[in-house]
């Protein structure tokens, strides 16, 4: 069972994605700021990062950026899953490492999941 590090600040949004997730058999840790976000994806065994932009303490891209300089997380896989839209926004993060981004109003939890397990394959 593949653990996967939701890091989303809206809670409504973070219990959705959590329990759909949950419902596909992954295991599922969360954080609702960019410093819980950072202690929890040094937890061992994280497969998969789940990261919205927008977070309190410091943003997605810095979070971003911070795992793919340290060695022991730089192969983690990155879906930036964030209500930003700008192409600037999207440059970023594939810049900074980001393995897809994907605007929330533009998928479904279910079309999520199907990405989530793409890349986990």
């Amino acid at each position: 069972m593949s653990k996967i590090l939701v890091i989303e600040d809206d809670s409504f949004l973070q219990s959705l994605e959590a329990s759909k997730l949950t419902k596909e058999k992954f295991e599922v840790i969360t954080a609702s700021t960019g410093d819980d976000g950072m202690k929890k994806i040094n937890e061992e065994g994280v497969a998969l990062i789940l990261l919205d932009l927008m977070l309190p303490n410091f943003d997605g891209f810095d979070i971003l950026k911070k795992v793919r300089e340290q060695e022991t997380t730089k192969a983690i896989p990155v879906i930036v899953f964030s209500n930003l839209s700008e192409e600037s926004a999207m440059q970023k993060a594939e810049q900074l490492g980001a393995t897809k981004f994907m605007v929330k109003s533009n998928f479904t939890l279910e079309e999520l999941v199907t990405e989530i397990k793409a890349i986990l394959k």
